[in-house]
C-alpha cells in the first residue's frame, strides 16, 4: 500500500493541508470571541475581503455552502425563486438546503458546461406580482464553475446579466467558490467581479489551501442581517482568529501563486493528450475512459483521481502537487490510458 505522504492526491483541491507558515500564522493570531464581533484577526479579515470585492461589509462562515446559503436567503423570501444554471454547485452538492431550510424554491436551466448565458438565464425569470408563478428573486451565478470544469464565466455576459438585473428587481448572488482561479487566469480584479453581485460567497479551503472557511461579502445592511443567520445555522463561532489568520497568510502568499497551479493543469493536459485549449484553470477533464478501472489502477500506484461519471474522470491540481509529483501522475496515467 502507498504511503500517504507519497500519494499524489487530484482528487480536489479541498485535499489542501495547511503549509508550515499558515501553522506558524495560525499559531501566533491573535483572537477573541467572534460571536460578540471581538475577534480582530476575523474583523481584518472581513474588512480587507470586502475591500478586495468592492462592498461594503463581509462575513466569515465557516463553509461555503453556508455562506452560499445564506447570501441567498438575503435576497430571496421563503415562496420565492432563485433560478441557476443545472449543474451549479448551490442546487447540485448543496443537499437542497435552500429549500429544506428557507423554504426557496430552484429553477435551473441546462447550459454548455456552466458557461453563462445572460440572455438564456433572463429568459426563464419569472416576474413579481402574478400571483400564478413563483416569482424569481434571484439568480446565482458560479465562477468558476465546479462542474463546467473550471470554466471562467465571460465577463461580458456578468456585466450583462447584472445591467438587466438592476432594471429588473432580481438580484445577484455570485458562488465565488474558485473566484480567485477566475481572478488568476482572467486578469480580472476581483473587485470587477465583486460589483457584479449584491452578494457573493468566497471560498479559501480550496485553491487557497487554508484548513477551513469561507467569507460571504455584501453591503453593511445585509451583512448585519446574515450574522443573525450564522447564529441561527450554529455558524457563530468563539476564537476563531486562528482560522482567520489562515486566510490573511492565503491572501498574502497562495493567491499570488495560483497561475502555478493552472499551468500545472495545462502541463497535465498536452502529457494526457487533452487540449489544452479546454483546459482554463487548475482542472483537466478525462473523457470517454473506463472511469472506476483507470482510477483504482492509479490508486493502487499512488495517484487519487476523481470520477464524475463512469466515463469521465476529473484532475485538479492544487498546492499540495509540486512538479515533481506532477511528473509523476502523467506517468501513471499516460500508461494507463493507452493500456
Amino acid at each position: 500500500m502507498t504511503r500517504a505522504a507519497e500519494l499524489v492526491d487530484l482528487r480536489s483541491d479541498t485535499v489542501t493541508r495547511p503549509t508550515a507558515g499558515m501553522r506558524r500564522a495560525m499559531a501566533d493570531a491573535e483572537v477573541g470571541d467572534d460571536v460578540y464581533a471581538e475577534d480582530p484577526t476575523v474583523r481584518a479579515l472581513e474588512e480587507r475581503v470586502a475591500a478586495l470585492f468592492g462592498h461594503e461589509a463581509a462575513l466569515f462562515v465557516p463553509s461555503g455552502t453556508m455562506g452560499n446559503q445564506i447570501g441567498m436567503r438575503l435576497v430571496c423570501e421563503p415562496g420565492q425563486e432563485v433560478l441557476c444554471d443545472a449543474d451549479a454547485h448551490v442546487v447540485t452538492y448543496e443537499m437542497g438546503a435552500a429549500a429544506a431550510i428557507f423554504g426557496i424554491s430552484t429553477r435551473t436551466v441546462v447550459s454548455d458546461r456552466g458557461l453563462l448565458d445572460a440572455d438564456a438565464l433572463i429568459a426563464q425569470v419569472r416576474p413579481r406580482g402574478d400571483w400564478h408563478l413563483t416569482s424569481t428573486a434571484a439568480i446565482a451565478v458560479e465562477n468558476t464553475h465546479n462542474r463546467g470544469f473550471g470554466r471562467v464565466q465571460p465577463l461580458g455576459e456578468l456585466r450583462k446579466l447584472w445591467d438587466w438585473s438592476r432594471t429588473a428587481d432580481v438580484a445577484v448572488h455570485l458562488d465565488g467558490a474558485r473566484i480567485w482561479n477566475a481572478h488568476v487566469a482572467s486578469g480580472v480584479e476581483l473587485a470587477t467581479y465583486g460589483r457584479l453581485a449584491d452578494t457573493a460567497s468566497v471560498c479559501f479551503s480550496k485553491g487557497l489551501g487554508t484548513p477551513v472557511g469561507s467569507v460571504l461579502v455584501g453591503s453593511a445592511e445585509r451583512i448585519a442581517t446574515a450574522r443573525l443567520w450564522r447564529k441561527r445555522l450554529g455558524g457563530g463561532m468563539r476564537q476563531v482568529g486562528v482560522l482567520a489568520a489562515a486566510c490573511l497568510y492565503a491572501l498574502d502568499h497562495h493567491l499570488p501563486r495560483l497561475g502555478e497551479d493552472h499551468e500545472h493543469a495545462q502541463l497535465l493536459a498536452k502529457r494526457l493528450g487533452v487540449d489544452p485549449s479546454t483546459v482554463e484553470t487548475n482542472m483537466v477533464v478525462l473523457d470517454d475512459v473506463n472511469a472506476p478501472v483507470v482510477a483504482e489502477a492509479a490508486k493502487a500506484q499512488g495517484v487519487l483521481v476523481s470520477q464524475v461519471s463512469p466515463r469521465r474522470i476529473r484532475l485538479v491540481t492544487h498546492l499540495d502537487v509540486d512538479r515533481a509529483a506532477l511528473d509523476r501522475a502523467a506517468d501513471v496515467l499516460s500508461e494507463l490510458l493507452t493500456s
